[in-house]
């Protein structure tokens, strides 16, 4: 991380920083609703990146997909910027987890959104849910520091 983590996402510990670019705004020359759903999938990418997950899920074919999304728009953001989005575990379900984001103006030193993603653990040669795998639930716990 080539950046100082704000007071605002210190409990995140995946956090991705992301510019934003010209084309990310719209007619209203603010960013576009649908790019805050882009960067909250770019923090649950650099999740599982930074809590070892991937490796595990290209061995074994199964991993994370999304089944809701929420975004609480709290600020606008324009061009030129940078944002940190943050995303942690809150919630360790059988087949479920729900990952918590929070979006960060660099240009503005404050949140912008939050939110919440929830995606089921996936068999994608069977293609259904299936129950989390305890390896990939002790690298969630042990990332995150505590029990989710």
């Amino acid at each position: 991380m080539s950046f100082e983590k704000p007071p605002e996402l210190v409990d995140y510990y995946a956090v991705a920083q992301l510019p934003v670019q010209w084309g990310d705004m719209d007619s209203f020359q603010h960013v576009n609703n649908t790019v805050y759903l882009r960067w909250f999938e770019s923090s649950r990418v650099e999740y599982l990146s930074a809590a070892k997950l991937d490796g595990v899920m290209a061995e074994t074919g199964t991993g994370p997909i999304l089944y809701s999304v929420t975004c609480n728009f709290r600020r606008q953001v324009r061009f030129p910027d940078t944002v940190l989005v943050g995303a942690k575990a809150t919630r360790l379900g059988g087949t479920s987890i729900r990952i918590s984001h929070a979006i960060y103006s660099v240009e503005q030193k404050q949140l912008v959104a939050d939110g919440e993603s929830g995606v089921v653990y996936f068999d994608y040669k069977n293609q259904q849910a299936i129950r989390i795998p305890d390896a990939i639930r002790e690298l969630i716990q042990s990332f995150e520091g505590h029990e989710v």
